[in-house]
C-alpha cells in the first residue's frame, strides 16, 4: 500500500491550526505534526496551504436511479470531491424512492462502482412502509439514518399519518432526519395568493412556504422526539422563529435533537428572487434578510450544528418553467466549502469553525466511524486549500451534470488544490481521477 507525506502544512483540526507534516499509510493517518521523514514515501508540498479534514455533507440529492437526465452518483460525487467533500449522505427521493431495503442496497451498489467519495444513503419513509423502515434497526451501523418528509409532499414520500409518525419515532433506533414544512399551511397560503389573481413568481415562494409552515412542522417533530427520546436531526433550518426550538446548552455528542443549516440560506435572501428567479427556488424557501442574519448568529453560537448543501440539481429547462411548475432545488456541492471560505475571508466565521461545522459535527452527529477529524488511525480524508487563489464560478469549471450553478459569476477567494479520500488523491490540478472509488460509511452505534 502507498505511503504519502504531506510536508509543511498548516493543519486545521479540532479548533487549532498546527504547522507540520502529515503521514498517510495504508489509507489512514499514521502521524501528525513535526518533521516526518520516511524513505520511499510520496511527498506533497503543502507550503502556504491549509490542510483540512474532508467535508462531510449530510444532505445531497444525486438523482440516481430514475432521474439521471439531470444528475447521477458519479457526476455529482466527482463534483463533490472537486469541492473538498469527501463523504456524502444521499436522500431517498429518487425513482423509485428508496422505500425498501432492496432498493436501498441497489443505491449502495451503484455508489460502490461509481463514486470517488465515501457514501451513505438514507432509508425513505412513507405512510405504508413502516415495517421496512424499522428493519433498519438491525443495520444501524451501516445506514446513516431514516428520512421523513413531514408534511411536505415529495412524490409518494409525504408522511402525514399520525400513527405512522408516532410508531417510527417510538421504535426507530436510528437517527431520524426530517424535512419540516406543513403542507396544510402551504396549500392555504397558495390558495390565498391565487385568489388575489396576480401572476405567481419566485418572489412568492417564501410567502407560500412561509415561517409558520416551517415552525409548526419542526415543532411537531420535536414534540415527538421528546416524547420518545428519539434521535432527531432537523434539516435545512431557514427561519429565525425555528431557532427558539434549539439549544446550545449541551455539547453536540450529548444532544438528542440537532439541526442543520444550508449554505444557500446563509448566502441568499428573498431580495435575490428578483435577480435569480426560479434558480434559487428551493424547499424550504430562501426567506427575508432578517432570517439569514439570525441563522448566522445561531450557527456561530452552536444552536445550529451542521453546515450542509441540500444539493439538488435540475436542468435549466426544469428551472425555466413558470413558477408553479419550476422544480425546487439548487446544485451546490462543488462550491459549498469555497463559499464558506469566502465568509472566512470576510471575517464572518473562522476557518476553525468552518471545519467544525462541515467536518467534525457531521461525524459526531451521525456517529460516523473513523472520519471527520485529522486523527491518528482515522481514514485519511483530507482537502488541501489555497486561500490566495481566487477564481470565478463559470460554466467552464462546473462539474454538475445539469451544467449550471446559482453561484455563476461569483468570485471565490480560495481554491481546492487536492482532495484525498482514504489516503488516495482523487482530485488535483482541476482534475478528478474518475477511476477512484470511495467506501461505504460505517457508524458507531450500539
Amino acid at each position: 500500500m502507498s505511503t504519502t507525506i504531506i510536508k509543511n502544512a498548516s493543519i486545521v483540526n479540532e479548533g487549532k491550526i498546527i504547522a507540520g507534516d502529515l503521514l498517510i499509510k495504508n489509507q489512514r493517518i499514521e502521524k501528525i505534526g513535526g518533521i516526518i521523514e520516511v524513505s520511499n514515501a510520496k511527498e506533497i508540498n503543502a507550503e502556504n496551504k491549509l490542510v483540512l479534514p474532508g467535508v462531510i455533507d449530510d444532505q445531497v440529492h444525486f438523482r440516481e436511479p430514475g432521474l439521471t437526465h439531470k444528475a447521477n452518483i458519479h457526476t455529482e460525487s466527482c463534483a463533490a470531491v472537486a469541492g473538498g467533500t469527501t463523504s456524502f449522505m444521499e436522500m431517498p427521493n429518487t425513482k423509485p424512492a428508496a422505500l425498501t431495503h432492496a432498493l436501498l442496497e441497489e443505491k449502495y451498489q451503484l455508489a460502490a462502482h461509481s463514486s470517488p467519495a465515501n457514501y451513505s444513503f438514507f432509508m425513505g419513509t412513507s405512510n405504508e412502509n413502516t415495517e421496512e423502515v424499522l428493519r433498519t434497526n438491525e443495520m444501524r451501523d451501516r445506514i446513516c439514518g431514516i428520512k421523513i418528509f413531514m408534511g411536505s409532499s415529495t412524490g409518494n414520500m409525504l408522511v402525514d399519518n399520525v400513527l405512522t409518525l408516532d410508531r417510527v419515532f417510538k421504535e426507530s433506533a436510528l437517527l431520524i432526519a426530517t424535512h419540516c414544512e406543513d403542507e396544510r399551511i402551504i396549500k392555504s397560503n397558495l390558495e390565498k395568493i391565487k385568489a388575489s389573481q396576480h401572476a405567481l413568481t419566485a418572489s412568492d415562494h417564501p410567502v407560500i412556504r412561509n415561517t409558520e409552515a416551517c415552525f409548526e412542522s419542526s415543532f411537531l417533530a420535536i414534540q415527538l422526539a421528546k416524547k420518545y427520546n428519539t434521535r432527531l436531526h432537523i434539516l435545512h433550518i431557514s427561519t429565525s422563529k425555528e431557532l427558539q426550538l434549539f439549544s446550545n446548552m449541551l455539547p453536540l455528542e450529548e444532544k438528542r435533537i440537532t439541526s442543520e443549516v444550508c449554505v444557500h440560506h446563509l448566502h441568499f435572501t428573498a431580495d435575490d428572487y428578483g435577480r435569480m428567479g426560479n434558480k434559487i427556488k428551493c424547499n424550504p424557501a430562501i426567506k427575508s434578510p432578517g432570517n439569514k442574519a439570525a441563522l448566522w448568529e445561531a450557527l456561530l453560537d452552536d444552536r445550529l450544528d451542521i453546515i450542509a448543501t441540500d444539493h439538488a440539481p435540475h436542468t435549466l429547462e426544469e428551472k425555466g418553467e413558470n413558477y408553479e411548475q419550476a422544480h425546487a432545488g439548487l446544485p451546490l456541492v462543488q462550491h459549498s466549502l469555497q463559499l464558506m471560505l469566502h465568509y472566512v475571508q470576510q471575517g464572518k466565521i473562522s476557518i476553525e469553525k468552518v471545519v467544525e461545522k462541515m467536518s467534525h459535527a457531521p461525524a459526531v452527529c451521525f456517529q460516523i466511524a473513523e472520519r471527520g477529524f485529522i486523527r491518528e488511525n482515522y481514514y485519511a480524508d483530507l482537502v488541501m486549500v489555497n486561500m490566495n487563489d481566487a477564481h470565478t464560478v463559470s460554466k467552464e469549471n462546473i462539474l454538475y451534470k445539469c451544467g449550471w450553478s446559482p453561484l455563476e459569476g461569483f468570485s471565490m477567494p480560495a481554491s481546492i488544490c487536492k482532495t484525498i479520500v482514504n489516503g488516495e488523491i482523487v482530485y488535483e490540478n482541476k482534475k478528478v481521477y474518475t477511476d477512484k472509488r470511495g467506501m461505504r460509511l460505517l457508524f458507531n452505534r450500539n
